[in-house]
């Protein structure tokens, strides 16, 4: 587990979280031959294959994530062996539901959770966010950081807590209270450089293409373009969230993610 010190000066947070996405406001095998006639003696048992047997497990492909298309399963690369898998019905959706996947080492990937409720945008999804359009980033992005106004739960992800988690405002677009939804946080890592704290305001793609997307407790209604899913879902994700398993997050509508 590792530790950072929340240490960025008053004004350099109010300016984080004034710009910021959620801080903001928140072949099948041959068959047999011609029968033949056969010494009694070949026919001992294990003399040969019995035709019609199962195949053996090892020979089959390991298993994939249900729903999945190979243009995602691409964008995940073949490093992660952790899949945090985020759907929603429709485009225009802000509530899903979330599953937890892990990969083995014969390289099959097995649910390692239950399925979760998840709220996100609350105008939906789309394949090229803009700040404050109010539509959670369609993709496969990187979960390296964590952080919150609570203590550590237990995480090996580095962990940032101090008062900069403290939401900026005290409801959200739809008028819902936004206390304690920064309490545990990770930063998705859309439009920001990994390994720094889910405050920093790093913009690759330029302020324009937004950021600040964290994955971080639900507070009762859509998101400002964050995932939120149940406090004790976000405690568990953190400890089960392995660094050296190159965690992703792959999120939006079914039709996107089967693509």
């Amino acid at each position: 587990m590792h530790a950072r010190t929340g240490a960025t000066s008053a004004a350099a947070l109010a300016l984080v979280l004034a710009l910021s996405g959620c801080q903001t406001q928140s072949g099948k095998a041959a068959g047999p031959g011609p029968a033949k006639e056969t010494d009694p003696a070949e026919s001992a048992p294990g003399a040969h294959p019995v035709h019609g047997a199962e195949p053996s497990p090892l020979a089959e492909k390991p298993t994939e994530i249900p729903g999945l298309g190979p243009k995602t399963r691409q964008r995940m690369g073949l490093k992660s062996r952790q899949a945090l898998v985020v759907r929603a019905e429709g485009v225009d959706a802000n509530q899903g539901t979330a599953v937890l996947y892990e990969r083995d080492s014969a390289g099959a990937w097995r649910p390692a959770s239950d399925t979760w409720p998840t709220r996100n945008g609350v105008r939906g999804w789309t394949e090229h966010h803009r700040q404050g359009d109010l539509r959670t980033p369609i993709g496969v992005y990187g979960l390296t950081d964590a952080g919150g106004l609570l203590k550590d739960p237990g995480t090996k992800l580095p962990y940032d807590q101090g008062p900069g988690f403290t939401p900026p405002n005290r409801t959200n677009v739809e008028g819902e209270p936004l206390t304690g939804a920064f309490d545990y946080v990770v930063a998705v890592n859309y439009n920001r450089v990994a390994g720094h704290t889910p405050l920093s305001w790093t913009r690759p793609l330029g302020d324009a293409r937004g950021g600040g997307i964290w994955l971080h407790v639900e507070h009762g209604a859509g998101t400002q373009g964050c995932v939120g899913l149940p406090r004790e879902r976000m405690k568990e994700l953190l400890r089960r969230l392995d660094p050296a398993a190159e965690p992703v997050v792959v999120m939006g509508p079914v039709a996107a993610l089967a693509a």
